[in-house]
């Protein structure tokens, strides 16, 4: 499922070790998705906090939590640890596609082709989380996040371009802290 290179595997090793609880597991979940391909959460937990749905497995004596939600788009991809003149940092090479389901490609498209070109002009974007039972969730960023316009901005639009062009979809739900953004524009 998760190949784990032997640096990252003796980085991950490194930390378990640093703390009292050794009982530990990875967990991994795609937490959404941007234009240099995934994003991903990475933790160590105590293997008694894994959430309902998360997959176990184990790499290289590693034991690994994988959110039920990611598992599609996580197999075959290895995890690496990479050393820059700026420090280092755990890296993802991740094979798979985006979107792995016709319906969620479909959401993805519209955005990237019509809704991001209409907001960037306020120097804003609109980012798919996932699909879910006939709903789009999805993220409002740059000027667009806290923007005095937002409501306007997902009934008026961006609702209106998905909902017309992807049967499907009957709701698009804002997951966005609008309080948390700087600088929107007005």
């Amino acid at each position: 499922m998760l190949d784990i290179t032997e640096k990252a595997q003796d980085m991950l090793n490194q930390y378990i070790s640093q703390g009292e609880d050794t009982n530990l597991a990875v967990r991994i979940e795609i937490v959404g998705r941007g234009a240099k391909g995934f994003n991903y959460d990475l933790q160590l937990v105590p293997i008694k906090d894994a959430k309902d749905g998360d997959v176990e497995t184990e790499s290289n004596g590693l034991k690994l939590l994988i959110a039920e939600k990611s598992v599609q788009y996580i197999n075959g991809t290895t995890l690496d640890y990479k050393e820059t003149l700026m420090g280092g940092g755990f890296a993802f090479d991740n094979p798979n596609p985006l979107w792995i389901d016709d319906l969620s490609q479909s959401v993805a498209d519209v955005i990237a082709e019509q809704v991001n070109p209409a907001v960037a002009s306020h120097g804003g974007h609109v980012d798919l989380l996932g699909v879910d039972e006939g709903k789009a969730y999805i993220a409002f960023g740059g000027g667009c996040q806290g923007c005095g316009m937002v409501d306007v901005t997902l009934k008026q639009g961006v609702e209106v371009m998905i909902t017309d062009n992807v049967p499907g979809i009957s709701e698009i739900i804002d997951t966005t802290d609008h309080a948390a953004g700087t600088n929107p524009f007005y």
